[in-house]
């Protein structure tokens, strides 16, 4: 039987206990979740958190909700050595922007859309629209193709107050 964190017949100590210069214990509660061969999961959870806190946490957990507990660990000491002051709340943070400035974009698109249909619909008052796919490839068509007409010419209002709100909140 291997377990993880060990080479089968040599006790092989944790990165936990390698970074911590001690024995590695059979029962060693950090053994199954920080591997001999990723020392730097461990190195970078033990720096902002502590190794004391970490065994602490995971002590208090039952063995089945532990896994879940190292992953958020992990994710969250990562994201803390990238960014020391916001951590995770940083990187949601830049994703909540990139959201609300697509957003926006989206909603300009939109209604660039729907201004170059009530135009193209004024321009052609009887139902007749040269861009339609049934007559795309009429004489009509590549006539009036001919004549350009400026797509971006659009009058529009943002309201700038409702773009700074956040969609969520957390």
């Amino acid at each position: 039987m291997k377990e993880s964190g060990r080479k089968q017949g040599v006790a092989s100590p944790c990165a936990a206990c390698k970074l911590l210069r001690r024995r590695c214990a059979q029962d060693c509660v950090f053994a199954p979740y920080f591997p001999a061969d990723e020392p730097q999961k461990f190195a970078n959870v033990h720096k902002v958190f502590g190794a004391s806190n970490v065994n602490k946490m995971l002590q208090e957990l039952p063995v089945h909700q532990r896994g879940d507990a190292v992953s958020s660990i992990v994710y969250e000491a990562n994201a803390r050595v990238r960014d020391p002051v916001y951590g995770c709340v940083g990187a949601i943070s830049s994703l909540q922007q990139q959201i609300d400035a697509l957003q926006t974009q989206l909603a300009l698109t939109q209604a660039e859309v729907v201004h170059l249909r009530v135009r193209q619909t004024a321009s052609f008052p009887h139902g007749f629209c040269p861009i339609s796919p049934s007559n795309s490839g009429s004489p009509t068509f590549k006539l009036m193709g001919s004549q350009t007409m400026p797509i971006f010419d659009m009058d529009m209002v943002v309201d700038q107050a409702s773009l700074g709100k956040p969609m969520w909140s957390f």
